[in-house]
């Protein structure tokens, strides 16, 4: 038989959660799906599809602070297949809400930027998370606390 190490999710004294970490987990999960279900209650009401909101948010939040994005880029943050973002990208672009831009160093790369409609209604279904921003940044700290000595 063979030794196990410390992260050997097979190991006998690592089989069972403990209570007050599945209390902050799930108390964590539970902010998120309150968050996304808010988020997509505010995306309707001002017009958008879930998916287009998390469309026009990835692209105006890009990592870099470029407010730009590629359709490969989006792929990856968004996890879905480039294929589908593609298409999802063509809707937001017919209904005015995206537009290309050419890359100058590299043709075949398009950067994406939200449009003054796109801006607008992205603002307006960001607006009201005020208290659930609130909650996950409290419980990020306190997850946060958890890693610390």
């Amino acid at each position: 038989m063979g030794t196990t190490s410390p992260a050997d999710p097979k190991r006998a004294t690592g089989t069972r959660l403990g209570t007050d970490e599945a209390i902050r987990i799930a108390a964590f999960r539970a902010v998120i799906r309150s968050f996304q279900r808010a988020s997509e209650q505010l995306a309707r009401d001002s017009g958008l599809t879930p998916r287009r909101h998390l469309l026009l948010l990835m692209i105006k939040g890009a990592p870099d602070g470029s407010e730009q994005s590629t359709v490969t880029d989006l792929a990856v943050r968004l996890r879905l297949a480039q294929s589908t973002v593609t298409e999802l990208v063509a809707r937001a672009e017919r209904a005015g809400l995206v537009e290309r831009e050419r890359s100058e160093k590299d043709l075949r790369v398009a950067h994406l930027r939200l449009t003054e409609e796109g801006e607008r209604r992205l603002a307006l279904s960001v607006r009201g998370h005020e208290h659930e921003r609130h909650e996950l940044r409290r419980l990020l700290d306190e997850l946060d606390d958890l890693d610390r000595p």
